[in-house]
């Protein structure tokens, strides 16, 4: 159980620095207040966590022979796609600007989310 909410609190995290790091990357409304946007960014933190468990290992095993072909590399187009079906499944609250945003921000969600991780998970 602490496993999974260090996972969901490290994807939070990540989400949150993509967010902060990157301009075509937003949560909430721009009116709205921090508590809203908090509220926003752990509801989108939930449905990123339910993709990556889901939908990602599905998109990974088709995209097995490209992973293979180009070393892993394809990782972060696949990261990518998840971002920006977060984004398709989030609707208003949580928006991707393009392709190369969701690449920039799947990086920066993947280091972070490593990086929290080795902090909290501490088993």
């Amino acid at each position: 159980m602490t496993t999974i909410f260090v996972k969901f609190i490290a994807n939070a995290v990540a989400l949150a620095a993509a967010v902060w790091l990157v301009s075509d990357i937003t949560i909430g409304e721009p009116g709205d207040s921090t508590g809203s946007k908090a509220v926003t960014l752990l509801i989108v933190a939930l449905i990123f966590g339910v993709v990556n468990l889901i939908v990602k290992p599905i998109v990974k095993l088709f995209a097995l022979p490209l992973l293979i072909l180009t070393l892993g590399l394809f990782t972060l187009v696949i990261n990518a796609l998840m971002l920006m079906l977060t984004g398709w499944l989030a609707d208003d609250r949580f928006e991707v600007g393009g392709f190369f945003s969701a690449v920039l921000g799947g990086l920066i969600i993947s280091i972070v989310s490593w990086a929290v991780n080795m902090i909290l998970d501490r088993d």
